[in-house]
């Protein structure tokens, strides 16, 4: 299996435990987390986090998706999620992160989008990642600018959220070996 803890400056990369369930469905459940990712439910049900976990790992076992909880090094909290959503036909990767809103605007996600970005092409030898951010969540697209993916396209009215469609933009990046 291929190694599955990593460290940036100030963050550890490692895969989610059944210990972190309570702080996913704290983080991730916050309303203004919720509303801008793509997956993320409103209020967030009792036992979902469990769930969830136990489907990325073992995803994570077949390949298939690598989802990384975002510790901080010098309190060991954790505080978001990366994740590669792996397409072996295609040797691609979706990309896609959430970070607690305590956290948000501390530049995050960016180190941690950074480190899966190699992951995925150094470890996973992919030839391309791409992400998607909802259109009124600029800050997620700007996180994509950042570690070097390209914008592509806007899609309109892409996906429904809570009853609303949203547009989304698109950004990828290709393997430069």
């Amino acid at each position: 299996m291929l190694p599955i803890n990593f460290e940036t400056e100030r963050l550890i990369l490692r895969l989610f435990e059944q210990s972190d369930a309570k702080s996913v469905q704290q983080l991730a459940g916050h309303e203004e987390v919720a509303r801008t990712t793509l997956s993320i439910p409103h209020p967030y049900p009792d036992g979902t986090a469990e769930a969830w976990i136990e489907r990325t790992r073992n995803a994570a076992q077949n390949g298939d998706i690598f989802s990384f909880a975002l510790i901080k090094k010098e309190d060991s909290l954790l505080i978001g999620c990366v994740s590669l959503r792996v397409s072996k036909a295609d040797n691609q990767a979706e990309m896609a992160y959430w970070v607690g809103r305590p956290f948000w605007g501390l530049g995050f996600a960016t180190e941690a989008a950074k480190r899966i970005v190699t992951f995925g092409f150094e470890d996973l030898q992919l030839n391309r990642i791409y992400a998607a951010a909802m259109t009124k969540n600029p800050a997620s697209y700007k996180v994509m600018s950042k570690i070097g993916m390209q914008y592509k396209e806007t899609l309109p009215k892409h996906i429904i959220k809570s009853e609303v469609y949203e547009d989304l933009v698109l950004y990828d990046l290709i393997n430069p070996t």
